[in-house]
């Protein structure tokens, strides 16, 4: 009982050292408060769920996340395969990682931080293309898309004006079936040209 109190730290061992020892006679006594006193470390002991809600903070670096992450990771029961963990470990990542981590799966653990850390060199050398970025180009492009088009159809609506007030009739009807034909050509290339930039 003794070499017991001597074994702990941190807040176990201030706990034991506020106790008075003599209300143990015996060792079941000890391990009986011990137990109740924190029982609430088995009770909200780590699942997969809350692993994959576990994020990396803004103050931490990654290496520290990783570690808390692991160390959180053992105390899951029943215990997770490797396998496994890397699969939590990517559900918690955030969307830009996420996507472009799918390489570690069925990868070890430690391989799977070396991925990590590699797409995190990527995102701030640009060489990958961020989530955020990538949703802010895609809702400019159709905007800008609509813009085009709509002025487009104030350029040819100019142009038949201008012809119907200087031409004969024959010649401003002619335009005018001709011009659904270019508006929509205008929007299929719009459209195809989107496509090939979300396939990217």
């Amino acid at each position: 009982m003794a070499y017991f109190g001597e074994s702990l730290t941190g807040i176990a061992s201030e706990w034991y050292m506020d106790q008075e020892i003599t209300h143990w006679p015996v060792w079941d006594d000890l391990a009986r408060d011990f137990v109740c006193q924190f029982q609430y470390n088995v009770d909200i002991a780590p699942d997969r769920n809350s692993l994959s809600n576990l994020k990396k903070k803004t103050a931490k670096s990654f290496r520290e996340y990783a570690v808390k992450w692991r160390e959180q990771a053992a105390r899951v029961k029943p215990p997770m395969d490797e396998a496994e963990m890397v699969t939590v470990f990517l559900q918690a990542q955030e969307a830009d990682y996420f996507q472009n981590m799918m390489s570690a799966m069925g990868e070890r653990f430690a391989e799977a931080i070396k991925i990590r850390e590699m797409v995190d060199n990527g995102l701030k050398m640009g060489r990958i293309l961020s989530h955020g970025a990538f949703k802010a180009t895609s809702q400019a492009i159709p905007n800008g898309s609509e813009g085009l088009i709509n002025r487009n159809m104030r350029e040819k609506g100019a142009m038949i004006a201008s012809s119907s007030r200087g031409s004969a009739g024959h010649s401003t009807n002619h335009m005018c079936r001709q011009e659904p034909h270019n508006i929509i050509t205008i929007i299929m290339m719009l459209h195809t040209a989107w496509q090939c930039l979300t396939m990217q």
